[in-house]
């Protein structure tokens, strides 16, 4: 399921706590691909805390707790690390990452937890969501099948890459434009991952974050960026994306676009990745000068001037969903529309 979709579900099943309905949710994918960070997003959303408690690194005894005797009777010390309403707030996310690389008898603690939202006297706050994350066994991680009773305390959901949630995160989280146009040119290196090979470096959503923070650091000293790039998407595409970067130099002048000056558009196709990612950053920049709607219109107009009309339709559409429906509001989109009346423009 996109990342998109998954997103909109976790908060529903957070949302959900508040009346009673909630399920627990486990989600499964490769590495990389953005499963603890769509937690996170949620959370941060909502302005909720979350403790992220990761088995494959516990004992099953840390997870019940230390007894200790009162009067003839064994009571049990609960561990911190779990939520309680007075000291982490009346709601939130109990994450247990990883859960697939929890040895069986730890995941077997777990089962009460999960399912009864309890553990002996323990009681999980009514407005915590539980989820959870794992690898898949095919994926070369250090993980165990998941026993049928602890499968069966969750609702499962495979994660899958979807360009278009990606590049809608990246512009939301100030990613390197080029690392977007670059992935627009070549969106099958999105995720890469063999696990045949067994890869220490290979392109997946994560690793390209990574490679942003590359471009930061290393755009200065160009003996050092491809290997830096390497290291972090693999050697093939850590060529590519230098090489991708090394051609921008024959880039159109964008101030000279926003000015509405007659400005050609580049022949080759990976510089019009480019033009079309840089664009749509310089519009959601504009956001904050207050000049939005001259912007996008400079942009609505060069748009048209795309030889392959989808090019066009992608900026716009990158465009709307980065910055939502101020668009239609530009005098230029209507020109726009109907130019590419023939052309999807939503999904």
């Amino acid at each position: 399921m996109r990342p998109a979709q998954l997103s909109t579900i976790l908060k529903q099943e957070f949302k959900s706590t508040r009346h009673g309905h909630h399920t627990p949710v486990m989600l499964w994918g490769p590495p990389g691909v953005g499963k603890s960070d769509m937690v996170r997003q949620v959370a941060q959303e909502h302005g909720a805390p979350v403790i992220d408690i990761r088995l494959s690194q516990m004992e099953p005894s840390d997870l019940r707790g230390i007894p200790f005797r009162i009067d003839g009777h064994v009571n049990w010390a609960i561990p911190s690390i779990l939520p309680d309403a007075e000291r982490h707030g009346d709601a939130g996310i109990l994450f247990l990452d990883e859960i697939t690389s929890a040895p069986p008898t730890v995941s077997a603690a777990a089962y009460q937890l999960i399912l009864d939202r309890r553990l002996g006297e323990y009681q999980v706050p009514e407005g915590w969501a539980i989820f959870a994350a794992g690898n898949r066994q095919g994926d070369r991680g250090i993980t165990y099948s998941m026993p049928a009773p602890l499968a069966n305390r969750f609702s499962h959901f495979e994660v899958e890459t979807h360009l278009d949630d990606w590049v809608l995160w990246a512009y939301r989280h100030n990613i390197d434009e080029r690392v977007i146009g670059f992935l627009r040119f070549r969106p099958e290196l999105l995720f890469d991952f063999d696990p045949t090979h067994n890869p220490v470096a290979f392109p997946s959503p994560r690793s390209w974050e990574f490679a942003h923070r590359g471009l930061q650091k290393f755009s200065s000293h160009p003996d050092l960026l491809q290997g830096t790039l390497q290291a972090c998407v693999g050697p093939a595409a850590g060529i590519e994306l230098t090489a991708f970067v090394n051609s921008l130099d024959k880039m159109p002048d964008l101030d000279a676009i926003l000015a509405g000056e007659e400005v050609a558009v580049p022949e080759e196709i990976d510089l019009q990745y480019a033009v079309a990612a840089a664009l749509v950053g310089r519009a959601i920049r504009a956001q904050e000068s207050g000049a939005e709607i001259e912007v996008m219109g400079r942009i609505l107009d060069y748009a048209q001037r795309f030889p392959q009309r989808e090019m066009g339709v992608m900026l716009v559409s990158d465009m709307h969903r980065a910055i939502g429906e101020t668009l239609f509001s530009v005098p230029q989109f209507g020109d726009w529309a109907q130019a590419i009346s023939d052309v999807m423009l939503y999904e």
